[in-house]
């Protein structure tokens, strides 16, 4: 199989497959990328994991598991590039959605500057080893041919078997213990110089991290491909379809970036199967914990249930800025006092995150989906948002002047200072002469006044207590 030359991508292509890790910033769009294929348990996640330094997607001795492309940004020899994990393409695979990870391995393919293509030791004659080499001889790109599970020098022997295809050249490694993959990254590494970057315009802000949240089977991967523009993800009926969570950097109208996290659908521990399902759940957990702005996304037609109350706990607990979208509401039989309806009811039923605005839309028709950049920006503006000191001061002068802390065990709660000590999500300090003396109401007060005076819709607040003996002559407020 001769090395040919790179393939162009699209330049108005606006969706930029990567993970933007924070170091990384808008040059992530400008980098090569190498797609890792092959059929199903060959090792294709083991070594997508080792070449970018850790562990992001899924593994399991199970074949079938990845589905969707994983990217992620890798760094070899201080040569940066893109990583794609794939599913495994074959064709005869018991899978209900197999069409769909086919297609998803055709387009990383297409979408590639460089191929890794795996086969398995011991296992020389399967049929989907000769579906994805006749997949791969039109192709005019490189592809280094690779040999996992070799894990001694019998093995590595054994492996030129594989020289039946017509390769000029196999690496026989074990991406497990890492066995041979600097050799194969050296001849990667040799390809990438060669792969001319697309030139992309800089941007002025960091991508929000967007994380899209639920129960399984409420409409998520079908949001973030309408989000995306185009099939980014399979979506099926079926639910538990997404395994890995998949980050997709965007650039929404008005230019500003966003990463869409597309996660796993998150069930009830006690009803979390063990094996992939507790794998993907557990990714999703994390993948909540690094986003900026949480989309809890619920179904319009099945309505308020239990575990989305306590998905919204996390968002809640994370201290996420969130907003919560009502997806398939074209099914819903509605009249003008439908969605007042439900808004009352989600406030009623989850009075912790009354804070989050409400969006009714429809993943699948597109209906009102746009909005949900718009949504997104302005709740993570505000829970970055900074009020000055002097002017809290002010306000809670006024606040405690006309509802003062009740007194408890015979002993007067003193309200002396108050500052904001951080964002994402906003928190204040509140300096008292004993913070036990301070009632749950109070605080809950305390926080009413603030969400009502400021601009924080959609961001969780957070009053912390702390213990303050002022001198005498301290100028800042004592309230008697």
């Amino acid at each position: 199989m001769r090395v040919p030359t790179r393939l162009s991508r699209d330049p108005d292509f606006k969706t930029l497959p990567a993970e933007v890790e924070a170091d990384l910033g808008p040059a992530a769009q400008n980098l090569p990328m190498v797609a890792v294929v092959g059929r199903p348990n060959v090792g294709k996640s083991t070594l997508f994991n080792r070449l970018i330094g850790r562990r992001r997607a899924v593994v399991h001795d199970r074949p079938g598991v990845t589905r969707d492309r994983n990217i992620a940004p890798a760094e070899w020899d201080d040569v940066p590039f893109l990583c794609v994990d794939t599913g495994g393409y074959e064709t005869e695979l018991e899978d209900p959605l197999i069409e769909g990870v086919l297609e998803q391995v055709r387009m990383a393919v297409a979408e590639a500057d460089v191929i890794i293509l795996i086969f398995a030791a011991g296992e020389w004659s399967h049929p989907a080893d000769e579906s994805i080499v006749r997949l791969l001889r039109p192709v005019d790109k490189p592809v280094f041919v690779v040999v996992n599970k070799c894990d001694n020098e019998t093995e590595e022997l054994a492996s030129a078997e594989f020289y039946r295809f017509g390769f000029e050249k196999i690496h026989p490694l074990s991406a497990m213990h890492g066995r041979g993959v600097a050799d194969l990254m050296l001849d990667v590494l040799v390809a990438l110089r060669g792969v001319e970057a697309p030139a992309h315009p800089g941007h002025a802000h960091e991508a929000i991290a967007l994380a899209i949240v639920g129960r399984q089977n409420v409409g998520k991967s079908t949001l973030l491909n309408q989000l995306a523009g185009g099939p980014r993800v399979i979506t099926s009926d079926l639910p538990g379809t997404t395994r890995d969570a998949i980050d997709l950097v965007v650039e929404a109208p008005g230019g500003r970036r966003f990463t869409l996290i597309d996660t796993a659908g998150i069930r009830r521990r006690g009803k979390i199967e063990r094996g992939i399902e507790r794998l993907s759940v557990g990714s999703a957990m994390f993948s909540m914990r690094r986003a900026d702005v949480a989309a809890l996304v619920l179904d319009a037609v099945q309505g308020l249930t239990d575990q989305d109350a306590h998905i919204a706990g996390y968002c809640e607990d994370y201290g996420l800025a969130t907003i919560v979208l009502v997806n398939k509401w074209d099914l819903v039989e509605k009249d003008h006092r439908t969605a007042d309806a439900f808004t009352d009811r989600l406030q009623r039923e989850w009075p912790f995150l009354k804070y989050a605005p409400v969006l009714y839309l429809s993943a699948l028709t597109g209906q009102r989906t746009r909005r949900v950049f718009e949504l997104a920006q302005r709740v993570h503006a505000n829970t970055n948002r900074r009020i000055a000191t002097h002017e809290l001061n002010e306000r809670l002068e006024e606040w405690v002047g006309r509802k003062p802390p009740h007194i408890r065990r015979n002993r007067r709660p003193k309200i002396r200072f108050i500052t904001q000590t951080g964002v994402g999500p906003p928190t204040f300090t509140l300096f008292v002469n004993d913070p036990t003396l301070i009632h749950f109401s109070y605080r809950r007060y305390l926080t009413n006044r603030l969400r009502e005076t400021y601009d924080f819709e959609g961001a969780p607040i957070r009053l912390q207590l702390r213990l303050n003996r002022p001198r005498p002559d301290d100028p800042r407020i004592n309230v008697d």
